[in-house]
């Protein structure tokens, strides 16, 4: 990947799609292509093939899907299911047919098992029952996982890359109660509570489950540096983490701590928790030369001063 080459980064807007757009035009890549939800419907196959066709794409990095919580994965499975199936096969088939370099897709650590032995390596993949809650959306993601193996394996090719990154946060993140994950409904339910002088709040579940947050900036430059190797890489998914876990109920201290809300959290165990623990071994990658740069404090504190300018 040359400061030349034609990069579509898929999904630019978003959580990860932002940082790796931000990061590439930093380091003063030229042929950057981004295209809104309105300009190019992932779901259309005709329009994507159209895109791919038209654009002479080298690289791509698929950031789009639709993503959320517990509460959006469990009232709306089928959506989360089809829409991110349609993304994946449209922009695969797409980068195959009209000979993408490289395309990296992202899969997440809920298409482990439930039940698995921690911390997770690449070989536990399927060798257990997934967490219920979030199945329609586990489902998309293994099909991404597969469907990358299968067309390198068909093709004879390394042009498809599949990283798992754990629990992701940071700026651009969705902050919306209903859709966001655990990481960004906390900060925004513990930063409303110190406005409002609430003295007591509610959580959702116990606070025991166990999580690895992995700051966005990581994310992008694992995912620019596994696009420069990918000659070095095998037909395989590879892990994407920190090495470091944290309770919920840990991550709502530091977060009261950094937003200096004193009152007092309670947990409302009726509701549910989900997978108890999710650290990832992300050896795989690491013996490769790649290492994460942010702990956690670092990025709570650039996440929150993000939702500060852009929420408040």
């Amino acid at each position: 990947m040359t400061l030349k080459s034609k990069i579509f980064v898929a999904g630019h807007t978003g959580l990860i799609g932002s940082v790796i757009l931000k990061n590439l035009q930093i380091s003063h890549y030229k042929n950057i292509i981004t295209r809104s939800h309105l300009e190019l419907e992932l779901i259309d196959k005709n329009a994507v093939e159209n895109f791919f066709r038209t654009n002479s794409i080298d690289f791509v990095f698929l950031c789009a899907g639709k993503v959320g919580g517990i509460v959006g994965n469990k009232t709306e499975p089928a959506s989360y299911l089809h829409e991110n199936l349609l993304i994946q096969a449209n922009i695969f088939e797409a980068a195959n047919k009209y000979k993408v370099k490289n395309l990296i897709f992202y899969g997440s650590s809920c298409t482990y098992p439930k039940i698995c032995k921690q911390p997770m390596k690449e070989e536990y993949w399927l060798t257990g029952a997934i967490e219920e809650t979030s199945m329609g959306y586990a489902a998309a993601k293994i099909a991404g996982i597969i469907g990358c193996k299968s067309y390198n394996t068909q093709y004879n090719t390394n042009r498809f890359i599949c990283v798992v990154p754990n629990s992701v946060y940071g700026p651009n993140d969705n902050f919306d109660l209903e859709n966001s994950h655990v990481f960004s409904a906390l900060i925004r339910k513990i930063d409303t509570a110190k406005k409002e002088n609430t003295d007591t709040l509610t959580l959702w579940g116990s606070g025991i489950p166990r999580r690895e947050f992995i700051f966005s900036e990581d994310v992008a430059s694992a995912s620019i540096f596994l696009m420069k190797n990918a000659k070095k890489l095998e037909n395989s998914h590879y892990n994407l983490g920190i090495g470091v876990d944290y309770s919920i109920k840990e991550l709502a201290k530091a977060i009261s701590k950094l937003v200096d809300y004193k009152g007092s959290i309670k947990w409302d165990i009726e509701k549910p928790d989900g997978t108890m623990q999710k650290l990832l071994d992300s050896s795989k990658l690491l013996a490769l030369g790649w290492e994460p740069k942010y702990s956690l404090e670092d990025g709570l504190q650039k996440t929150y001063n993000w939702y500060k300018e852009n929420y408040v």
